[in-house]
């Protein structure tokens, strides 16, 4: 490992208006080392490393490589410095192939010579290890051959110092294996990697020092080896923070969702879920795996009245006794048949928030109706919003303030907040702490278990298995839109639900769905 820094950021300042991303940050990256950058949501992570890549410019300090202070004013300055940053969502153009994306942007000397590219490609997994087909389209990709496309662009473009931004949140446990033999590889290579995750587990396994923002602040570099999950969270959240998810059992777990043989297509008639049947238990937690696209998404969907299904029932079972059919119902229906159900979307401001909107008037929407004339109430909405701004913690000018203007993690906070306050029955979740910082991620699992324990049935879609494996009582494994299987959280293996995520719905009967 180099002593030099390959690069180092020098008291580095960032505003955004009246906000402060970052605040005077120094830190220094070598090569031949892996560094992860944690910290909890406003932090100030990506706006820090998006200095680096050329998106945004700094409003003070200096960035210094190999010792020089250099410029960088664009992505194509990055490149020229030999930086290169794979972001969460991808830069990919789907109708094009893997070769024609990776030289998609570079100067006209360097038109499209397939068989040179393909050559160099080539060089380039034989190298670090990834498998790459040039020919293939993107819009045939899986999530890692996407990812791995992304990395291979840069590398391909000269880049030795790489940023990746949360790389494995949609990646399979064994996906995220091969992912960091590759990392290991380049970094014996003298490549200078900063990985950015929410994920303690992963940084401790794969990184060789952990920077620590807080607040737009840096706190401090620890060596990995001398530090354990528990230190880093205290440094990023300033406190102590108890990292453990209580599991208690509730004492006699009823059936409240009984969805048989659910079937249905996209607007292109594309089938999402094939043949679907699983049950949802009031006084559990039923957990929803899968890699992106599986289906997850559509499920909670059709339950909810939102999405149109082809075949197959949905049973409510209330409390009350009784049942009532869901399929054909549009959610107003579903709640005045007297279902009292939450759904927490993925799409959190598409679907479930109206963002030009503040708190209060968010809070409004699942109770505008019950008014018995036209004037609208807004003191109990109100008393929510000011709640859930305590008790989560939300960081907004006030609540009347627009939602859109606030962070994803806010944003995600208020939701969350409205629909368990609603005293539901069942609750659907959809990625809930995608995003979320790990403290408020622990706030969240917490309120998901108190509701467990009130006799919900909860349904938490999640992409982190390490979770789902200790928060939930039974895991629903769902792949290419059917069931592989669905298996006991306290004694299943984060191999066997990778393998069965990747697997097809025939093992189903085997792993009691």
């Amino acid at each position: 490992m180099s002593e030099e820094f390959a690069i180092e950021l020098k008291h580095l300042t960032k505003r955004f208006g009246a906000i402060t991303a970052n605040d005077d940050v120094s830190l220094g990256l070598r090569r031949g080392e892996i560094l992860a950058l944690l910290g909890e949501n406003g932090s100030g992570k990506t706006t820090l490393m998006n200095m680096l890549a050329g998106i945004y410019q700094p409003d003070g300090g200096e960035i210094y490589a190999d010792g020089h202070p250099i410029s960088i004013r664009s992505p194509r300055d990055a490149y020229a410095h030999k930086i290169g940053m794979i972001h969460q969502h991808y830069k990919l153009v789907n109708v094009f192939s893997a070769a024609e994306n990776i030289v998609l942007g570079l100067s006209d000397e360097k038109k499209l010579d397939l068989k040179q590219t393909n050559a160099r490609v080539a060089e380039i997994c034989a190298r670090y290890g990834f498998d790459v087909d040039p020919k293939k389209k993107v819009y045939d990709m899986s999530v890692s051959e996407k990812q791995t496309l992304e990395i291979v662009k840069i590398l391909y473009r000269g880049a030795d110092i790489l940023i990746l931004d949360e790389p494995t949140a949609v990646l399979t446990p064994q996906e995220t294996t091969k992912l960091f033999a590759i990392l290991r590889n380049m970094r014996r290579d003298n490549k200078a990697i900063v990985i950015i995750t929410h994920k303690l587990n992963e940084v401790m396994e794969i990184s060789d020092k952990v920077a620590v923002l807080r607040k737009g602040k840096y706190i401090g570099t620890v060596n990995t080896a001398e530090t354990d999950a528990q230190k880093l969270t205290d440094m990023m959240v300033g406190h102590s923070v108890t990292l453990n998810i209580d599991r208690p059992i509730f004492d006699a777990p009823v059936d409240r969702l009984r969805v048989k043989g659910l079937t249905c297509y996209d607007a292109e008639h594309v089938k999402k879920l094939d043949r679907v049947t699983f049950t949802a238990r009031g006084g559990e937690i039923l957990g929803i795996a899968g890699i992106a696209g599986s289906g997850q998404k559509e499920l909670l969907e059709c339950v909810a009245g939102l999405c149109p299904v082809a075949e197959g029932s949905i049973e409510y079972d209330p409390p009350e006794g009784g049942s009532v059919e869901l399929v054909g119902l549009t959610p107003m229906q579903i709640r005045r048949h007297g279902v009292a159900l939450a759904f927490v979307p993925e799409d959190r401001l598409g679907m479930g928030l109206v963002g030009s909107m503040g708190m209060t008037g968010n809070m409004m929407l699942r109770s505008w109706k019950r008014g018995k004339n036209p004037f609208v109430n807004r003191r109990q909405p109100k008393a929510l919003a000011e709640k859930v701004l305590t008790d989560l913690e939300v960081v907004t000018p006030g609540i009347d303030f627009p939602v859109r203007r606030l962070s994803g993690g806010n944003v995600q906070k208020v939701l969350v907040g409205r629909e368990i306050a609603s005293s539901p029955n069942v609750l659907m979740s959809a990625y809930a702490v995608r995003g979320l910082d790990i403290n408020t991620s622990y706030t969240i699992y917490n309120l998901m278990t108190e509701q467990k324990m009130k006799g919900c049935a909860v349904v938490f879609v999640g992409e982190d298995l390490d979770v789902l494996l200790e928060l939930c009582d039974r895991i629903l494994v769902l792949c290419g839109g059917r069931v592989s299987g669905v298996v006991d959280a306290r004694t299943a293996t984060k191999e066997e639900i990778g393998l069965m995520m990747t697997s097809h719905g025939e093992e189903a009967e085997a792993h009691g769905a």
